[in-house]
């Protein structure tokens, strides 16, 4: 694997490993509206991603099956729906703002859970990130440079505000700066892990690049529908996370097509 490769693999992580790094700035817990619209925000961009990097790239490259050119997609969207919801239901974890486990019963403490979360957020990510980039490896006219460079620029921009809110609760739970920010970068490693999973999968069976890339958006719009859309929709002014999701929405959206 080229360094070109690697280093494409690790921008999301980056953001992710800048975002934590709130914990060092930032004074005092993270309100509920900021926590809202970092939410919104960071949905809106994985709906874009979905949709312009992976979903629409899977029916153009599948397009030699004439009117079944959706047929990947649909198989590949359902796949990551169904794959994420068994690692929702067996993993434990524990999301922000809930004293409720969810997942198989463990012995793991509330922090470790949080991360855990975080983490199931992270893996579709990084599978997209790996899908663009192994199509583009291989050549396929339908994903460029330009196009992997963009999918993995916005889900780093859109891990930023996800490292903070892993971080900064940690923070407010009463650990020490170093600890939250080392659990915020912790949730974020699984993203190149899962890049390069993808991508080394991909090499091996390239005919199957149309369903990971939709596989990896199937994946993402679960944790969207299921977690991100109810905890910025959650209580009152919850239209400013409406208008964070627009925004994250059409930043991606540009990216995809003026990098693409």
């Amino acid at each position: 694997m080229s360094v070109k490769i690697l280093s494409l693999v690790l921008i999301p992580f980056l953001g992710t490993v800048a975002g934590s790094a709130g914990v060092f700035f930032m004074k005092g817990a993270m309100s509920r509206n900021i926590q809202r619209s970092l939410t919104g925000f960071a949905a809106g961009v994985m709906v874009a991603a979905s949709v312009w990097s992976l979903i629409i790239p899977a029916m153009d490259q599948s397009s030699h099956m004439g009117k079944l050119a959706f047929v990947p997609a649909l198989v590949g969207v359902w796949g990551g729906f169904m794959a994420l919801l068994a690692l929702d239901s067996f993993v434990p974890h524990l999301h922000i703002g809930s004293d409720c486990p969810e997942g198989a019963p463990c012995g793991l403490g509330k922090n470790s859970m949080m991360v855990m979360a975080v983490a199931l957020h992270n893996l579709p990510e990084g599978m997209a990130v790996g899908a663009v980039a192994a199509g583009w490896m291989a050549g396929n006219e339908n994903v460029s440079a330009a196009a992997a460079l963009a999918i993995a620029v916005g889900i780093a921009i859109q891990n930023i505000p996800e490292g903070a809110i892993i971080s900064m609760p940690l923070k407010s739970n009463g650990l020490k700066n170093s600890k939250a920010f080392g659990y915020g970068v912790l949730s974020g490693i699984i993203e190149p892990a899962g890049a390069i999973i993808t991508i080394l999968l991909a090499n091996f069976v390239l005919p199957v690049l149309p369903y990971l890339l939709s596989f990896s958006a199937g994946a993402m719009l679960y944790v969207v529908v299921e977690e991100l859309i109810p905890e910025m929709s959650e209580g009152e002014h919850s239209n400013i996370g409406t208008i964070f999701f627009a925004i994250g929405f059409t930043l991606m959206m540009v990216l995809d097509v003026a990098l693409g």
